[in-house]
């Protein structure tokens, strides 16, 4: 059975709306071919990324969606980051996103305030499905765009 990403609810499906938050649910999950040697890539339905992905849900820039597209990626404050996090709590360079096509995985990268992965001080974490992600005050769910 699958929970809801806002609350952790379970539900019965990934369409529509979580019965006890109203929180809106991922569509069913799609399964694509692993690609062999070189960097993923990233499938884009619509205009909507369906690979890994960082979604705020709490703090600065609520609803904003950052594609993990490549395989690594930083996260900071600095301007010339990746993943530009505006807000004095985060790091000029935080913390950096590797993906492969085994796992995703948060690093930080001896940052002051320290990156949490579901209420966890980590220095290194492997993502799953859901796992949240705080960096300062921004708080992200991971969604990792495949099976699961």
């Amino acid at each position: 059975m699958d929970r809801c990403c806002s609350c952790g609810t379970e539900v019965k499906t990934q369409k529509g709306a979580c019965p006890s938050c109203g929180a809106l649910l991922d569509a069913g999950t799609q399964q694509f071919p692993t690609v062999m040697g070189g960097e993923p890539e990233i499938a884009v339905e619509a205009g909507t990324p369906s690979g890994p992905m960082l979604v705020v849900q709490k703090g600065p820039e609520v609803g904003e969606r950052f594609a993990l597209d490549r395989v690594e990626l930083t996260l900071g404050r600095d301007p010339s980051s990746d993943i530009f996090l505006n807000d004095v709590t985060v790091s000029r360079r935080h913390a950096v996103i590797t993906t492969s096509v085994q796992e995703t995985t948060v690093r930080d990268t001896g940052s002051l305030n320290g990156t949490y992965v579901n209420g966890v001080r980590v220095d290194e974490a492997a993502l799953g499905h859901c796992d949240t992600v705080q960096i300062g005050r921004f708080q992200m769910v991971f969604l990792s765009g495949g099976a699961e």
